[in-house]
């Protein structure tokens, strides 16, 4: 592989008026990868410019970055670039809930295109032994992998809803009795699920679980996508989500 520029960018941030760099996530190019992230802020950017290093713009794809535009100093003054880029935020910890006969390739591809944007966790096919019983298998996922989430996110395909194991993830991701917070609620429908791309939800098409939270506005819904900023601002938007005063469908006891 071609080397791109001197320097990626993958992240970027503003000031609080939105109309300046106030940081980036930079990588040094290395031809055949790039480097460890490290944040650089906006006078770095002008250094470096002004010593004649080059920039571009980088996402994240299946299979790997692709470079996506320059990244430059204006004559004028600021810098120029034609895409939208991830801001450089706290990865947020997330878990991904999902059925695992039917959804494993957007699991996959999930943790391949945002990655660097979280830390996630999954119950992976082989994790649990399924002679356990319910009860016990219950317990293992809730106590093993959820207690420090703060943003689980449901795959959501066409038989997501028949699925008890995603029905135990969501309730003990908004159980106290699990985490130390109650968890955002993220749920993607993907492109086989019967709302995909209808701007509407069906909900007898969702987990009920799922679909109580989204009546009470906790729960966020929205089109799988592989834009890397639509995303995340969707993961963003789950996070900040504030308890509602009553909210009987978070705090009853799991099924």
């Amino acid at each position: 592989m071609a080397k791109w520029e001197d320097y990626v960018i993958t992240k970027i941030s503003f000031n609080e008026e939105g109309n300046t760099i106030d940081r980036v996530l930079v990588h040094d190019d290395f031809e055949e990868h790039i480097g460890a992230g490290i944040i650089k802020n906006r006078r770095w950017l002008v250094d470096q410019t002004n010593a004649g290093r080059t920039f571009c713009c980088v996402k994240r794809e299946i299979g790997g970055w692709s470079r996506v535009c320059l990244f430059k100093r204006k004559t004028t003054g600021g810098f120029s670039w034609n895409t939208t880029l991830p801001e450089e935020l706290p990865k947020r910890k997330t878990f991904i809930s999902y059925y695992h006969d039917d959804d494993q390739w957007y699991k996959e591809a999930f943790k391949n295109l945002f990655e660097d944007l979280i830390t996630h966790k999954s119950v992976e096919d082989g994790d649990i032994d399924s002679d356990n019983t319910d009860g016990y298998i219950k317990q293992l996922i809730q106590k093993d992998y959820l207690t420090d989430v703060t943003v689980l996110i449901v795959l959501l395909g066409p038989n997501t809803k028949h699925r008890k194991h995603v029905d135990w993830e969501i309730s003990g991701a908004l159980n106290l009795k699990v985490g130390d917070r109650y968890a955002g609620l993220l749920g993607l429908k993907l492109p086989s699920h019967p709302n995909f791309g209808s701007g509407q939800h069906n909900y007898n098409n969702l987990p009920s679980r799922l679909s109580d939270n989204l009546k009470t506005e906790y729960a966020v819904i929205r089109d799988w996508t592989e834009d890397r900023a639509k995303n995340q601002e969707y993961i963003e938007l789950a996070f900040d989500k504030e308890l509602p005063t009553i909210n009987l469908y978070i705090i009853q006891e799991p099924k």
